[in-house]
């Protein structure tokens, strides 16, 4: 099923299997991209939205010199350009970070949802309205913290994101990104960013190693990173913390 992990475990929201099964419907294609590939080019009418499976995808603007400033990371289970619905063109661009399955929904199958199924495209706006939450969060994380303040909190935002995904087991995630990457989302240079994987590790919040985030203590990560799940809306019992416990 391509949409297990779509709203998955989100506090309020469960897909119906009814609406499940149409969205599944609503599916045209699956393909693999490799990474590093734009999806979606800015000002470019758009068709269809892009549901991701496998894999991290990225929302950017370039600047004039053809540098990037990310605005969005998504992980499996997002709809990454569901707001190109309404909207037809978008402002940013979309890209693969790293290797990713998609799956693509054409605009008509969503019309089709809206018209059969308005329940359903309630819980796609639901979606958005996440998404616009995670927006917020990454702004208060550029603007308010700290350089060390930065990475732990989108770190323990990917943490609680990936639990939900059931792709974490709440001390431990794969993230197939390079420290430039973080540089990138967090607003650093890569060398500042080195410098803090060095202080995380050396303080044992976290390591990052081979593509594999530990995080000993995920709420003493969360603390410095001033980071509360909230704005994620996602089942209290599968929070940073809460999650490892159940694991031990």
């Amino acid at each position: 099923m391509f949409t297990e992990r779509f709203l998955r475990d989100r506090r309020g929201v469960d897909l119906e299997p009814a609406e499940r099964a149409m969205l599944e419907d609503a599916i045209a294609e699956v393909k693999t991209v490799g990474p590093r590939q734009i999806i979606v080019r800015a000002g470019e009418r758009i068709e269809q939205s892009t549901l991701l499976i496998e894999g991290f995808m990225s929302r950017y603007i370039d600047d004039r010199r053809g540098l990037r400033q990310l605005v969005a990371v998504h992980v499996p289970g997002d709809f990454v350009d569901l707001h190109s619905y309404p909207l037809k063109i978008l402002d940013h661009d979309v890209a693969t970070m790293t290797a990713a399955t998609v799956a693509i929904v054409p605009h008509t199958a969503l019309d089709r949802i809206k018209t059969d199924m308005p329940s359903l495209i309630d819980k796609l706006w639901f979606a958005t309205l996440i998404d616009a939450a995670i927006h917020r969060a990454w702004l208060f994380r550029l603007g308010r913290l700290d350089a060390l303040g930065r990475v732990a909190h989108f770190l323990s935002e990917t943490n609680a994101r990936l639990i939900s995904a059931g792709l974490s087991d709440g001390r431990r995630f794969a993230l197939g990104l390079t420290q430039n990457d973080l540089a990138e989302i967090c607003g650093l240079t890569s060398v500042h960013v080195n410098r803090i994987m060095r202080q995380l590790r050396e303080e044992r919040l976290c390591t990052f190693r081979s593509s594999l985030v530990e995080i000993p203590d995920p709420e003493r990560l969360a603390r410095r990173g001033e980071f509360d799940p909230a704005y994620l809306y996602i089942t209290p019992a599968l929070a940073p913390g809460e999650a490892s416990k159940a694991q031990r």
